[in-house]
C-alpha cells in the first residue's frame, strides 16, 4: 500500500530526513520510534502532503503523491490525525466528524460510516451536539480519530495519539487503532509512548537524526541495544 524510497526534507537549509524508506501494507500497524528531534512528525507530515519532500518517492497503491498538496493526498486514501488533535471547538462534535466526510465516496457514505464510529467511541454520540471544545483531551482524540475515519481512509496516520490522556483513555484509542486495522486500514504511527507502539504494531522503524537506524519486527527492535538505551533510556 504505501512505499516511501530515499525521502529527503528540509526546512531551508536545514535537513530533516535523510533518504527514508518505509512500507505500510493493509491490515499492518507500523511504528515509527525514536528520542525528540528525530524527525517523526516531519516524516508523517511529508507523507501527509503538509511538508514537500525534497527528494524521493511517495507511492500509494502504486501512485506517486509526493508532490501532492494535502487535499489531494486525502484523495489517495490516505489521512490523518495530527500530533494536538486540532479539533475545530467551536463546532459540535457532529459536525467536526461530518467535515471529514467530504470527499465524494466518503460524504455518500457518511451515515454509515458515522454510526460505525460511534460504535468505537459510544461518548462522542452521547456528546454529538455538544461543542468540541468542551470536551476533555480524551475526547477530543476520539474525535480527531473518528473525523480521520469518516474518510474512508486506506492508510491512516497517527501522530502522538497518546500525548496527554490518562492511561485508561490511552487503552481505549489504541483497542480503536486495533479495530479499524482489523477491517484493512493500514497504521503508521508515530507513538511517544515506546512500549506502547512496539506492542501495538507488528513492525517498526528506528528513526535517528533524520535517518532510518534500524527496521523490522518490534519484537525485535524491542531487544535492540541501541533502542533500549536511546528511545527506552534502558
Amino acid at each position: 500500500m504505501l512505499e516511501v524510497r530515499g525521502v529527503d526534507a528540509r526546512y531551508g537549509d536545514a535537513q530533516a530526513l535523510w533518504g527514508v524508506d518505509l512500507e505500510v501494507a493493509p491490515a499492518e500497524t507500523v511504528c515509527i520510534v525514536g528520542p525528540n528531534g528525530a524527525g517523526k512528525t516531519t516524516l508523517v507530515q511529508t507523507i501527509a502532503g503538509l511538508h514537500r519532500a525534497a527528494a524521493g518517492t511517495i507511492t500509494v497503491d502504486g501512485v506517486d503523491i509526493a508532490a501532492l498538496p494535502g487535499h489531494r493526498v486525502c484523495d489517495h486514501g490516505v489521512a490523518t490525525v495530527p500530533e494536538g488533535r486540532r479539533v475545530f471547538g467551536h463546532m459540535t462534535v457532529r459536525d467536526n466528524l461530518l467535515l471529514g466526510a467530504y470527499r465524494p465516496k466518503a460524504r455518500a457514505a457518511h451515515r454509515e460510516t458515522e454510526a460505525q464510529v460511534y460504535d468505537l467511541f459510544p461518548r462522542l454520540k452521547e456528546r454529538a451536539r455538544q461543542h468540541a471544545g468542551s470536551l476533555s483531551g480524551g475526547e477530543q482524540q476520539m474525535l480527531a480519530l473518528g473525523r480521520a475515519l469518516m474518510a474512508l481512509p486506506r492508510l491512516l496516520l497517527l501522530d502522538e495519539p497518546s500525548l496527554g490522556l490518562a492511561p485508561v483513555i490511552v487503552d481505549e484509542v489504541f483497542d480503536a487503532i486495533a479495530a479499524v486495522t482489523a477491517t484493512g486500514v493500514g497504521v503508521l504511527l508515530v507513538e511517544q509512548d515506546v512500549e506502547r507502539a512496539l506492542s501495538a504494531a507488528s513492525r517498526g522503524y528506528l528513526l535517528i537524526e533524520g535517518r532510518i537506524a534500524a527496521a523490522g519486527p518490534t519484537a525485535d527492535l524491542r531487544d535492540r541495544a541501541d533502542v533500549r538505551e536511546r528511545v527506552l533510556g534502558m
